[in-house]
């Protein structure tokens, strides 16, 4: 399977050069090109790119600014660039598949391609612990005992999950069972819950809401939609890819095609 690639950096001949480059790669396709982050922000929807070649110091916003603005939990592949070697820990810390320093050369490009590949067939989890102490190892020079402490602040996930989840209004709480929850979707900083009708916003990122969720029960089907599984009605296909889910209350949701294999999870 080719992997769809987008190009970030503010540099037009950093750009043209990656592409040309790239260009002599099997299995990797450029199809968009972005100058600053703002734009970025504005592609990687659009064009769903499996991995992003993405420049670190850029005018305004900068790459992990943009990874950031993405929510880490649903980002395509990213490859940072950049000059500077000292973001490296930083880079890998929000589960980057490689780092490359400019000026790029050719056989670690190839070996970044190569591995942004095997990632994608294995479909294997970039946070991988394993995998991230033995990158950052390699690119810093540090041992697994020094990069250990750096990965442990994101944490694990519990396992457990609420029965309520609280919903501050102003100087009121509202205790919204979990089960209840037809569908979420994003807001910018805001999730809206979706309960029998009624809108319940809350200011918590996606990732952190879907900690809470237990996955038997909710599935991210859109980079910022989650739908209860058990309030789908009926799943209609378009022939874009894409899906549409009924829900019994009568919302259309749409699935991107980054979700598709859940079809059959949900037909189960």
């Amino acid at each position: 399977m080719t992997l769809k690639a987008l190009i970030v950096d503010d540099e037009s001949l950093g750009r043209r050069g990656l592409k040309l480059r790239l260009a002599e790669i099997d299995g990797i396709e450029v199809v968009g090109e972005c100058s600053n982050g703002n734009e970025a922000l504005a592609a990687i929807p659009d064009l769903n790119p499996d991995l992003v070649f993405l420049d670190i110091q850029m005018p305004g916003m900068d790459g992990f600014d943009v990874v950031r603005n993405l929510q880490a939990d649903d980002l395509p592949m990213i490859i940072f660039c950049t000059a500077f070697d000292h973001y490296a820990v930083d880079a890998f810390k929000i589960h980057a598949v490689d780092y490359l320093l400019k000026p790029i050369d050719d056989a670690r490009l190839r070996e970044a391609v190569q591995r942004a590949q095997e990632v994608h067939s294995h479909k294997s989890a970039v946070s991988d612990k394993a995998q991230l102490l033995d990158a950052i190892g390699r690119i810093t020079q540090k041992d697994a005992g020094e990069v250990q402490e750096w990965l442990s602040e994101t944490g694990e996930k519990s396992g457990q999950y609420p029965e309520k989840i609280a919903v501050k209004d102003g100087g009121s709480i509202t205790l919204v069972p979990i089960a209840d929850i037809d569908w979420v979707d994003a807001a910018g900083d805001y999730m809206c819950l979706h309960v029998n009708g009624v809108i319940h916003v809350m200011r918590i990122t996606m990732k952190a809401l879907d900690a809470q969720l237990n996955p038997a029960l909710f599935q991210r089907v859109h980079r910022s939609t989650i739908v209860n599984i058990k309030r789908i009605e009926k799943i209609s296909s378009h022939i874009n890819g894409e899906y549409h889910l009924i829900l019994r209350s009568g919302d259309k949701l749409k699935m991107s095609r980054s979700y598709k294999e859940k079809v059959s999870t949900f037909l189960q």
